[in-house]
């Protein structure tokens, strides 16, 4: 099924991103017109390049769509977001999207939002159990077998990695992490690989990072589950002299999870060497397209959609449309198989910033 959507009639002149704060809470954006859809957004934290580029993008698309629009920060903390939501439920949204980072423990407000029949879009991650209107996500588990395949190449088959996993309370930390190590197991078996747990913590990732390189100096890869790890792992390969070009014999290949503006340049700079570009730009979009569809009544099935990506049911009753979020390289290679586009190809939305 084709999903149709109200985006088409917008200009295709953007206007300039707006910036919010992404502190406190019920924050709201002007210029919308009166008689709005009222809906909330919770960002769920403020701390990454990332998400500061999902907040920049989320009033400007609200604009666009017509949509009233209010804001809180649950500062990556569930009791945070469950005391957001009583807010917004207490304002009078009808929508509100959402990204909780522990998948699990959110199911109790989604129930309660549920009963007051309040549609909910979460960004980013799934819910473990309870339901709402859509996910609007990436394939998660792509992004761990992308890495997997770069480093696999680049390597030869052969050697040592360290994975910086994220928080394994989360979906996302759970997919990138399993992907990788079932890849690496299937198509690289002499590949040896560290799994390293750090709740999405850049000094955390940093320090287990250098114990490792310190125990096994010929370590050669690096994958970052997402850009949160990307200043640490920098710093510590500088301080251990491994901070080379590709074509130096002491590089250490590094492969991230995001598409900042950052890993762009680093890539371009042969300080890192791919990422995977998870589209903030398209999070904001469709996560506020999705709360208006359900405002209107509207109804979707799984299927491709005309946005390049591809509504699935995870489970009965929950839909999740699955963005495209392709593999960058300095030489926009195909690699394991995995085709990639350049850095600085103006498709992605880390060069698009302004």
């Amino acid at each position: 099924m084709r999903l149709r959507t109200a985006l088409c009639s917008v200009v295709s002149t953007l206007s300039a991103l707006a910036l919010v704060s992404a502190c406190g809470s019920g924050s709201t954006t002007a210029g919308s017109s009166s008689g709005a859809p009222l809906v909330g957004v919770d960002y769920p934290r403020s701390d990454t390049d990332f998400w500061n580029s999902y907040i920049k993008y989320t009033p400007q698309y609200a604009k666009e769509l017509g949509l009233d629009l209010k804001t809180t920060n649950s500062q990556n903390d569930v009791a945070k977001l469950t005391a957001n939501a009583q807010t917004f439920i207490s304002q009078g949204v009808k929508g509100l999207a959402m990204a909780p980072q522990d998948t699990a423990a959110i199911a109790p407000t989604l129930a309660q939002l549920e009963a007051k029949k309040i549609p909910v879009v979460t960004v980013d991650t799934r819910p473990d159990t309870g339901k709402v209107f859509m996910v609007v996500r990436a394939d998660n588990r792509a992004y761990g077998e992308k890495a997997c395949q770069y480093l696999g190449t680049k390597l030869g088959g052969k050697g040592k990695v360290v994975m910086l996993q994220g928080g394994l309370d989360s979906i996302n930390g759970r997919d990138r992490t399993e992907a990788f190590s079932d890849c690496m197991k299937k198509n690289y078996p002499d590949i040896k690989v560290f799994g390293e747990a750090t709740n999405w913590d850049g000094a955390v990732a940093a320090q287990k990072l250098q114990t490792r390189l310190t125990q096994h100096p010929d370590i050669k890869g690096v994958y970052m589950q997402s850009s949160f790890a990307l200043s640490g792992t920098l710093q510590v390969l500088k301080q251990k002299d491994l901070l080379v070009g590709p074509k130096d014999k002491k590089h250490v290949f590094v492969v991230s999870n995001d598409g900042i503006p950052e890993e762009l340049k680093s890539i371009a700079e042969g300080k890192i060497d791919a990422t995977v570009s998870q589209p903030a730009d398209l999070y904001a979009k469709y996560a506020l397209y999705y709360l208006k569809a359900a405002i209107d009544g509207k109804t979707f099935k799984p299927g491709k959609t005309d946005h390049d990506s591809t509504i699935i049911q995870v489970r009965d009753g929950l839909l999740e449309d699955q963005l495209s979020a392709p593999l960058v390289t300095a030489d926009g290679g195909t690699y394991g198989g995995v085709p990639s586009v350049k850095s600085d190809d103006n498709s992605l939305w880390g060069n698009n910033l302004g």
